[in-house]
C-alpha cells in the first residue's frame, strides 16, 4: 500500500501544474474536480436529480449541465447549495475512494488526491498527509482574472469566498510556495518527491513482518 498525499490550495494556486510535476517522477494522481464533473454527466443519476429540482434551465443545448446557471442559483441560496452538495459529494467521495484504492495497490510509493476543497469537504480524511500549494493573494487574484475572464472585483470575491489562506496553511502538513517560476516549482516538487519516498520507506520498514 502506498501513501496518499492530499494536494490543495486556493483558486489559481497551480494545483494541476504541481500534479503534473509530480507525474514526471512517476506519481499517479486523481483530481476531485474531474470526478465532480463526471458525476453530473448526461445519464448520471445526480444530473437527473438536479434537473428535477431546478428544471431544464440548468441544462445547455446539448443536454449537459450549465454550470454557470446552476452556480447563480446555489450561490444565492445556502439551502440550495447544501442540497446540491448532498447530491454530489457522496457520489464524488465514492469514486475517489475507488480510484485511490486502485492507485494504492499500484507500484508507486505514493499517490496524490488533488482537491480544492480537501479540508472543507472532509476529503483530507482519505489522505495520509496534506500538501498546501500557496501563492500570494495578489497573484491569485491576477491569475484568476486572467484565466476566468473576470474583472478584479469578481476575482477578489472568488478568493474571499474560499477558506482563508492562513487557515489553509495552518492545516497543511507541507507547504509548496508556487509564487515563483517553473524552475522553482520543479525543484520544490523534486525535494518533496524525495521526502515522500523516504516516508514510504520508513512506513514499510515499520510494518510487522509476516
Amino acid at each position: 500500500m502506498s501513501l496518499c498525499v492530499g494536494v490543495t490550495g486556493g483558486i489559481a494556486s497551480g494545483k494541476s501544474s504541481v500534479a503534473r510535476a509530480f507525474a514526471e517522477h512517476g506519481i499517479p494522481w486523481v483530481d476531485a474536480d474531474d470526478v465532480a464533473r463526471e458525476v453530473v454527466e448526461p445519464g448520471e443519476p445526480a444530473l437527473d436529480e438536479i434537473v428535477a429540482r431546478f428544471g431544464p434551465q440548468v441544462l445547455d443545448d446539448d443536454g449537459r449541465l450549465n454550470r454557470r446557471a446552476l452556480r447563480e442559483i446555489v450561490f444565492q441560496d445556502a439551502g440550495e447549495r447544501r442540497w446540491l452538495e448532498s447530491v454530489t459529494h457522496p457520489r464524488i467521495r465514492e469514486r475517489l475512494v475507488a480510484q485511490l484504492a486502485e492507485m494504492a495497490a499500484g507500484p508507486a510509493p505514493y499517490h496524490l488526491l488533488v482537491s480544492p476543497l480537501l479540508f472543507e469537504s472532509g476529503q483530507a480524511a482519505l489522505t495520509d498527509r496534506t500538501l498546501v500549494i500557496d501563492v500570494p493573494e495578489a497573484l491569485q487574484i491576477a491569475r484568476t482574472a486572467t484565466r476566468d475572464g473576470v474583472d478584479e472585483a469578481q476575482a477578489r470575491a472568488i478568493v474571499a469566498a474560499q477558506m482563508p489562506r492562513t487557515e489553509r496553511l495552518a492545516r497543511g502538513d507541507d507547504i509548496l510556495d508556487n509564487g515563483g517560476d517553473l524552475a522553482a516549482l520543479t525543484q520544490r516538487v523534486a525535494e518533496l518527491d524525495r521526502y515522500y519516498r523516504q516516508l514510504y520507506r520508513q512506513l514499510a520498514n515499520d510494518l510487522p513482518r509476516k
